[in-house]
């Protein structure tokens, strides 16, 4: 992991290299086994956002690629931003052809830093990512900048109902929770916290309705 790498702002610790920012052989190592261990929360994120007709959307962290796969088989274009250049490297790979016919992009960012113009897209999702930001207010205010009017930002983390028995240590307390909602509330007027079976999951809207 680079010096340079900020810590995250929920344990004021750099991220590490395998699994929760991948970087180097180990990295690469991490993202391949992140296909199999997080596949079933991509699965239920994908249900819960239902059909993208139409729609152009970003995942924040895409990590190996598994959701934009997901997301790319009915949005009208997804845009990847991610951080790891060994994660842009196997989320590449595996979507040579969804890229080549100008349905998908992956790019280097992060939530802070997306690289996409104003009201670019009409939905952001991103898993398990939120908790390793390095500022959770910049990456609220980021991902609300590139969303269109009544576009809807939807941020999962480890959790649900019935938590992975590999991810029961990654769950968070709920005071970093609320922390998540307040965050949400300064940028958005509708914010709903719900639970999937593995997933807890923040939705977040401009409108109240």
């Amino acid at each position: 992991m680079a010096a340079s790498t900020p810590p995250s702002w929920t344990t004021g610790t750099v991220p590490n290299s395998f699994a929760a920012l991948p970087a180097g052989r180990l990295g690469t190592l991490g993202g391949q086994l992140m296909r199999l261990l997080n596949r079933a929360q991509q699965r239920e994120i994908a249900q819960l956002l239902g059909p993208l007709d139409g729609l152009d959307v970003l995942e924040v962290g895409p990590g190996p690629g598994v959701l934009l796969g997901m997301l790319a088989r009915t949005a009208r274009h997804v845009t990847g931003v991610e951080p790891s250049r060994e994660m842009r490297a196997l989320a590449i790979r595996a979507h040579a052809g969804a890229i080549a016919a100008h349905r998908l992009d992956v790019r280097a960012g992060d939530a802070a830093a997306t690289g996409l113009p104003d009201a670019a897209v009409d939905l952001v999702v991103s898993v398990n990512t939120v908790a390793i930001w390095p500022d959770l207010d910049a990456g609220v205010a980021e991902l609300r900048r590139v969303l269109r009017p009544d576009g809807r930002l939807v941020l999962s983390w480890h959790g649900g109902e019935r938590p992975a028995r590999t991810a029961r240590a990654l769950v968070l307390r709920e005071e970093l929770l609320h922390r998540i909602e307040d965050a949400l509330r300064a940028r958005f007027r509708d914010v709903r916290r719900t639970l999937t079976r593995r997933c807890t999951v923040f939705e977040a809207r401009d409108t109240a309705g």
